[in-house]
């Protein structure tokens, strides 16, 4: 699916700063960040994902902090009093 059929199936964009225990050094966590549209408050991609990772990565996750925005708001056109023109 494309990413403007995404928009308009209510899909939004989501963050997510997934921290994760070092591997080789259990007691410093590391940052990862994702990003991806997904569909708000199930976040089936997200969950796909973080289901790989606790399969087939190693470091094993401390916590997981997710942001979401629609994309197309009403808010985002606006009009203003000017004209260009390009050469």
């Amino acid at each position: 699916m494309a990413n403007f059929e995404k928009q308009i199936a209510d899909y939004r964009l989501t963050t997510a700063n997934i921290l994760y225990h070092m591997p080789d050094h259990p007691a410093f966590l590391q940052e990862f960040i994702w990003q991806e549209y997904d569909i708000h408050p199930k976040f089936p991609v997200l969950r796909k994902f973080l289901a790989f990772w606790e399969k087939e990565i190693e470091g094993s996750i401390h916590s997981v902090y997710i942001a979401h925005m629609p994309i197309i708001t009403p808010g985002d056109s606006r009009f203003y009093d000017a004209e260009f023109t390009l050469h």
